[in-house]
Parts: structure tokens; C-alpha cells; sequence
């Protein structure tokens, strides 16, 4: 009862949904970059651009949030809670960025199948992402808030399986080291959005857990 009974002083709520807005965002164009990498020079580099003129202004956002942290004296949720949210949130379009910078860093010039499912979980678990922090305003919406988080999980498994195959993949059929090790770093930087993405879910669970 007590959590429905919070206060909303601050506009946490639409800052935190502003900074998933993003990483649904950051995904996307991630998706379009690894399907288009090798095949259109044009589109993936725009689509590398995007990616950090996102990662940009959700930095901006986090900075907005904390500072708004400093300076509002009733929080709605406690405010280590808010700090943790807003900080995991920011690591999953760090991450994004990270992996699409690798590919300029490495001089990958061709996708695969298995970055391009890995695109796919990301945009996915962003989304159930978003879907989550949308409802966190209202703790009556605990239970679908606890539905979506289970499936952030799923998700998380599901690029674990990929990681697993892909590895499997390249260590049997790829002959050049190089290229191997280019992969392997690839795959295990798109595996660790996925596990940023459990991270929020794990938070807003525990929110959940704490205020519902």
C-alpha cells in the first residue's frame, strides 16, 4: 500500500523511460548495422554514427538524472535505487556503443548470422526493457513489471546459448587466428548487452520486491 503512495516529485519516471527510449534506439540501429555490414559501406557507417549520437544524449540523460538526485529532497523510490537504475541502464547503451565501435576497431568488414541473432536478442531484450521501466511508475503494475523481467532473463539465456554455438563455430571452422579472435571479442561484447539488460531487470525487480 505504502508504494502506491509515493511520491512523484521530480519526473524520475519519464527520465528513466527517456534513457530506455534510447537504448530501444541504440538497439535498433544496432540491428541495422550488423545487417548491413559488408554489404552497404554507406548505411553501416550511418548506422555506427547513430549509435554514439544516441549513446550521447542518453549520458546526458543519466547526468540529468543524478543531478535532479542532488537536488529533490522526497524521491519517489529510495535513492540508491535510482542511482543503480539510471547507472544500469546507462551500461546497456555503453555496451551497445562499445560493440559497434569494436567493429571499426577491428576492421570487421563482413557480418555473420550469429552477430546479426545476437542484433535480434539485444533489440528484443531492449524492449522488454523499455516495456519495464514504462510501468515503474505505478507499483499496481508489479506483477506485469515482474512478467517482463522473466523475460529479460529468457532473453539473457538465449544469447548465452547463441555465445556458446558461436564459439563452438569459430574455434572448428575458422582458420585464421586473427579473425577468430575478432569474433570471439565481437560475440562476447553483443553477449554482454544481453547481460547488462539482466542487470536492469534484476534492479527493477528488486524495486518491485522493495516498494510494491
Amino acid at each position: 500500500m505504502l508504494g502506491r503512495l509515493m511520491p512523484r516529485e521530480g519526473k524520475f519516471f519519464d527520465l528513466f523511460n527517456a534513457h530506455a527510449e534510447q537504448i530501444v534506439l541504440g538497439a535498433e540501429h544496432l540491428l541495422g548495422l550488423m545487417r548491413t555490414l559488408g554489404r552497404d559501406a554507406d548505411r553501416s557507417q550511418a548506422h555506427a554514427a547513430e549509435i554514439d549520437a544516441i549513446e550521447d544524449r542518453a549520458d546526458k540523460i543519466t547526468h540529468q538524472t543524478v543531478a535532479l538526485l542532488h537536488s529533490t529532497f522526497i524521491t519517489p523510490l529510495d535513492r540508491d535505487e535510482i542511482h543503480q537504475l539510471i547507472s544500469r541502464l546507462d551500461d546497456v547503451i555503453d555496451m551497445i556503443q562499445a560493440a559497434a565501435q569494436m567493429i571499426d576497431t577491428y576492421d570487421l568488414r563482413d557480418s555473420t548470422p550469429e552477430a546479426v541473432r545476437f542484433a535480434e536478442i539485444i533489440l528484443d531484450s531492449a524492449r522488454k526493457v523499455a516495456e519495464a521501466v514504462a510501468l515503474l511508475s505505478d507499483m499496481d503494475n508489479s506483477r506485469k513489471i515482474m512478467v517482463a523481467t522473466r523475460d529479460i532473463g529468457t532473453l539473457e539465456a538465449d544469447a548465452d546459448q547463441v555465445l556458446r554455438e558461436s564459439l563452438s563455430k569459430i574455434f572448428r571452422t575458422e582458420p585464421d587466428v586473427r579473425q577468430l579472435i575478432k569474433l570471439k571479442d565481437l560475440y562476447e561484447s553483443l553477449e554482454m548487452v544481453t547481460d547488462h539488460c539482466d542487470d536492469v531487470g534484476n534492479m527493477l525487480e528488486s524495486i518491485v520486491l522493495e516498494n510494491a
